[in-house]
């Protein structure tokens, strides 16, 4: 990489914004990206020369994540009349393409989120008299870090997009896969991805969406003052109104509104588990399976920890002065430009030091939306009772970790992104993570640092989300889609993705975060790792496509992946029963609460290992079972789960 290419990189926050044309941040709601659907220009050549820079990983995901797609097979299927779409508040003209798919672009599930609607819940969309045009995407929300302007992103930003095969109708009842892009909750990596290929692929027997909702300070500011005058998690609320407004219009476009399967990446995968936990595990029948793929699990502080955030971004737009009853108010005045200048990650409290945090703003822990800590309520049964399937690539950490060139190094990264672990907590994980073999171009402890963080915040919070879930009884007060549920065995698929591609090996980077994500879309339809024209999924690595995309089509339609498999794949084991020793207060022996878990069923977890030319079952091993056991008797200073004082 040039001086000038990397200058460049390093003048860029963490977790850049997909790059697209044009951005409108004042006040009024914006028109819609002007990038047709053939649409959009191919991935920018960036990943391998970020990847082989000594930076950050929250730099490395600025240009392997972000950017902007070309989807291939969007080509408007010439002379045809396009496809037009009542959803009752607006009709909505389509685009036709050449695979036998529509696309619906850019269509609004909400009012813009502007002015006094601020840190609100989103408000239904409103009506219009007139046909609207949706062939391209709309602005993604404003993330953290970057200014406003910024090329294609903009405050007014609650655009879906729909992919549905061409030949149906309102009663083909075809069943729906929602996406839940990611991005850390300070940014939408994953935006705008094209869902086609899949449709295609499963027989047009699909339904398939992706959507916008807020992040960062937009999406996650928290406060009491928040909560009195306002929403808190309103990024997880537009998620969720999302859910009832496919519940409501996804008939239109072929789907069935009872048989809808969410999927989320990184953050998105997250946000699936808080869907599975909202309201204290009520059903509200919007959903019947759920996909986690590389589940993001960062602190979830409780609203009083996270004051010093408000107050630091009153002080910083000049609301610090007047009442504290009147600041959201004077932040809700204030404009676009000013707002998102402070929208950026700032050290935790006591812990100044030459790093900042990867992830400043995260969901927090309500008492409405989300009831307590996650762990707390899966011990407590408190979470749907749906199919599952969950998996992490084998090297999550790798495009996080900091490239540390001593262990001292090593723990400044941990206490910068986990500011309540303490000198014992650190010398107890470099006790269990030891110095690793070196990797190409890295520092010494920069793989010890991946695995670390990798297993902390992506692997182990999987892992213990899949034990507990499959050992823990549906709570009688808990809500189930029918009541057989209520004693049903949970059911619950697990994999880990270890392909290798020969250029991520040579960086030093293995089986990244989200790897696997080219081999469920196709490496045309996203951005990030494994993505574009000399992708290994192109050439020998295709073969994992064909299977992989398989098993996750067949389960959003049968809610199994091993029904509509690829001929010669291998059958696809359950997780099975969980071997974790922390019951639902967080207390390692068991001795306190009384909950849901159940303890009289014990086996070797297993997951599917997925390689090429040798997929196949396998166990998870002792030693990673009990760095996950660590980390979650561990959760009260990460802030996933927390002892009762």
């Amino acid at each position: 990489m040039s001086g000038s290419q990397e200058e460049n990189i390093n003048e860029r926050a963490p977790l850049l914004g997909n790059a697209q044309s044009s951005c409108n941040t004042s006040s009024e709601p914006t028109s819609k990206v002007s990038t047709k659907a053939a649409w959009l220009h191919r991935p920018r050549r960036q990943t391998i020369a970020l990847i082989l820079s000594k930076m950050l990983a929250s730099l490395i995901i600025v240009g392997v994540l972000l950017t902007s797609i070309a989807l291939h097979e969007g080509k408007k299927s010439n002379g045809l009349t396009p496809p037009m779409v009542n959803l009752t508040y607006t009709i909505y003209e389509g685009i036709r393409l050449s695979n036998g798919v529509n696309a619906f672009l850019g269509m609004r599930y909400a009012t813009p989120p502007l002015g006094d609607l601020r840190w609100r819940a989103p408000v239904k969309p409103r009506r219009t008299n007139t046909v609207e045009r949706a062939d391209q995407f709309g602005p993604i929300c404003l993330r953290a870090g970057v200014s406003a302007p910024s090329p294609g992103q903009s405050e007014d930003c609650l655009f879906v997009n729909v992919w549905a095969p061409a030949n149906v109708t309102e009663k083909s009842k075809l069943p729906v896969w929602v996406f839940i892009g990611g991005g850390g909750y300070n940014a939408l990596t994953n935006a705008n991805w094209n869902g086609s290929e899949v449709v295609q692929k499963s027989g047009h027997n699909i339904v398939m969406l992706d959507f916008n909702y807020r992040v960062g300070m937009w999406g996650f500011l928290a406060s009491q003052r928040v909560k009195d005058d306002g929403d808190l998690n309103v990024g997880l609320l537009d998620q969720r109104m999302l859910l009832t407004w496919v519940k409501k219009h996804i008939s239109a476009f072929g789907g069935d509104p009872d048989h809808v399967v969410i999927h989320g990446a990184s953050a998105g995968a997250g946000s699936v588990v808080m869907h599975l936990l909202a309201y204290g595990g009520r059903n509200d029948n919007l959903f019947v399976g759920a996909m986690s793929e590389s589940l993001f699990f960062p602190a979830q502080p409780y609203v009083k920890e996270l004051e010093y955030q408000f107050d630091r971004l009153a002080q910083q737009v000049g609301c610090s002065t007047v009442n504290s009853e009147e600041q959201l108010n004077c932040l809700r005045s204030r404009n676009v430009t000013s707002l998102q200048a402070a929208n950026h990650a700032q050290h935790f409290p006591g812990r100044d030091g030459p790093l900042l945090p990867i992830f400043y703003w995260t969901p927090c822990v309500d008492g409405d939306f989300l009831q307590d800590l996650p762990y707390r309520l899966i011990r407590r049964g408190r979470l749907l009772n749906v199919p599952i399937l969950f998996g992490t690539n084998t090297d999550e950490g790798s495009v996080f970790a900091y490239d540390s060139l001593t262990p001292s190094d090593f723990t400044n990264f941990f206490t910068t992104n986990y500011p309540h672990l303490t000198p014992s907590d650190m010398r107890h994980i470099l006790s269990l993570y030891p110095q690793l073999p070196p990797l190409p171009n890295r520092n010494p402890w920069y793989p010890t640092t991946s695995l670390a963080y990798g297993e902390a915040t992506f692997i182990c919070p999987s892992n213990n989300f899949l034990d507990a879930f499959v050992s823990t009884s549906p709570s009688p007060s808990s809500s189930s889609p029918s009541p057989s549920n209520q004693t049903q065995r949970r059911k619950a698929f697990a994999y880990r993705f270890n392909v290798r591609d020969f250029t991520l090996q040579a960086a030093g980077v293995g089986v990244p975060h989200l790897f696997d994500a080219a081999a469920i879309f196709g490496p045309d339809n996203i951005s990030g790792f494994g993505a574009g024209e000399e992708s290994s999924y192109k050439t020998y690595n295709a073969p994992i496509v064909h299977m992989f995309m398989a098993y996750w089509i067949s389960f959003v339609r049968t809610l199994d992946p091993n029904i509509l498999r690829e001929g010669g794949s291998p059958e696809w084991v359950t997780w099975g029963w969980g071997s974790s020793s922390v019951d639902e207060n967080g207390d390692a022996d068991g001795s306190e609460g009384g909950g849901m878990v159940d303890r009289g069923r014990r086996g070797k977890a297993k997951r599917l290992l997925v390689e090429l030319g040798d997929t196949r079952m396998e166990e998870v091993g002792e030693e990673e079972s009990d760095r996950c056991r660590f980390w979650e008797a561990l959760g009260d200073r990460l802030e996933q789960l927390r002892r009762v004082s």
